[in-house]
């Protein structure tokens, strides 16, 4: 199975002014995890996670306050559509991260998750084991 039948074409885009409340409302209202973050001066896309807002909080910082430039991963390893899960998988574990931004071109097409992938491949294993639910 492919990056292109797992990840989510939902891409949430944000700028890097944006504060980590307008970040996290966005994000919660989508129910999703992670945004795209475009800055036009420097051309870059990075991305902002949950978990880089959950850090940012539990050390005491202002949401309202802090914006997405201070707390975005720029350091981005993207995933091709054509990429299997197997590799998208073995990039995460290798970089210790639960998503990836999804390439096409040049732009972001999507954002594929270690959810994603466990839902791709939960079903696979149940029916190679048997098991039925």
């Amino acid at each position: 199975m492919l990056v292109r039948d797992a990840m989510s074409t939902l891409v949430l885009t944000i700028g890097p002014a944006h504060t980590l409340r307008q970040a996290a409302r966005l994000m919660s209202a989508r129910r999703i995890g992670a945004a795209v973050v475009h800055d036009p001066d420097t051309c870059g896309l990075g991305i902002l996670t949950e978990r880089d807002i959950l850090d940012a909080v539990g050390a005491g910082l202002d949401p309202d306050a802090e914006t997405a430039s201070g707390h975005t991963t720029t350091d981005v390893v993207f995933a091709s559509p054509a990429w299997t899960l197997e590799e998208a998988a073995a990039a995460m574990t290798h970089g210790g991260f639960r998503h990836l931004v999804v390439l096409d071109g040049d732009g972001p097409v999507g954002v594929v998750s270690v959810r994603d992938i466990i839902r791709c491949w939960a079903p696979a294993r149940r029916q190679a084991a048997g098991v039925t639910l």
